[in-house]
């Protein structure tokens, strides 16, 4: 993708994330009610009327599309070009008025998330990037950490899998443990230089981590499945096993501390599948961390 169509795609992400956010505004996190979908996870009208306005304002002739939130049309995986997107991902915290949630938007292109958006209204953070023209937060420019050593590394963690007991066999472990919600912000704040790195020990599915893993890569840091290997968007079966996110120089260290922790049966390589955040100490701006330690 050349600078001229990342700009042009770059636009068109920010303008799509404006107008769904525009549409759920009077939403109140906390406030709104929730339905729920097979598998116990929710869904309110914000998520669906998201995912109307994003459809709206992203689709294109000869490009595809995959959202949580619609039915899946196979006819996707003959578009080299596909938009991937979460309209709501954090339901969960957004119910609950938890503000780590967040409406995200990821391009694809020949398997490859190419550039990404992801807003958290709650926060008013607004992340853009795309590969090979680098990553802004609210118009800033941002990059991935340059944390070299995974002793003190802020990590950020599923909030339910932290819940679960799943993140019990890294209690001795070396780095900061930030449960938090939602995947797609996790990897924006990592993105960011926000948090050193992140895992999942669950599977994903595309739409949780298209937007975010396009911005990390953007921003010079390195998304892999959770066994290390690079991820291929826009396949038939859109479940993924867990990912890790870090920045340019973590990931041998955190490949190498997965392979060899107690880990639960979620990070079983042979397995086959079809509290509170507190940013990093002089991140982005004292209001981000006032929000971080309030949240």
């Amino acid at each position: 993708m050349n600078k001229d169509s990342g700009e042009e795609i770059l636009k068109r992400i920010k303008n799509a994330l404006e107008a769904a956010v525009e549409s759920i505004c009077s939403f109140i996190p906390g406030a709104t009610a929730a339905e729920f979908k097979v598998g116990d996870d929710p869904i309110t009208e914000a998520d669906r009327r998201a995912n109307c306005v994003l459809r709206e304002a992203l689709s294109h002739d000869g490009e595809g599309w995959l959202s949580e939130e619609s039915f899946d049309d196979l006819t996707r995986l003959n578009y080299e070009r596909v938009w991937i997107v979460d309209p709501l991902d954090g339901t969960r915290e957004f119910v609950a008025g938890i503000p780590e949630w967040c409406v995200s938007v990821g391009f694809v292109e020949n398997g490859r998330a190419m550039a990404g958006g992801i807003c958290n209204p709650a926060t008013r953070e607004l992340f853009l990037g795309a590969v090979g023209q680098g990553i802004t937060l609210n118009g800033k420019t941002v990059h991935t950490s340059s944390c070299r050593d995974l002793s003190g590394a802020v990590i950020l963690a599923s909030r339910s899998e932290v819940k679960r007991g799943d993140w019990e066999c890294f209690r001795q472990a070396p780095f900061v443990t930030r449960p938090m919600g939602s995947v797609a912000y996790k990897l924006a704040l990592v993105a960011a230089g926000l948090a050193d790195g992140t895992w999942t020990l669950e599977p994903k599915s595309e739409w949780d981590i298209a937007g975010g893993v396009a911005l990390v890569e953007a921003a010079g840091g390195f998304a892999r499945k959770i066994d290390g290997s690079p991820i291929r968007f826009n396949q038939k079966f859109t479940r993924l096993p867990g990912l890790l996110a870090c920045g340019p120089y973590l990931l041998e260290e955190i490949t190498s501390f997965l392979d060899n922790a107690s880990a639960p049966a979620q990070l079983d390589r042979n397995e086959q599948w079809e509290g509170t955040f507190q940013f990093k100490k002089g991140s982005y701006g004292d209001e981000d961390e006032k929000r971080g330690r309030s949240a």
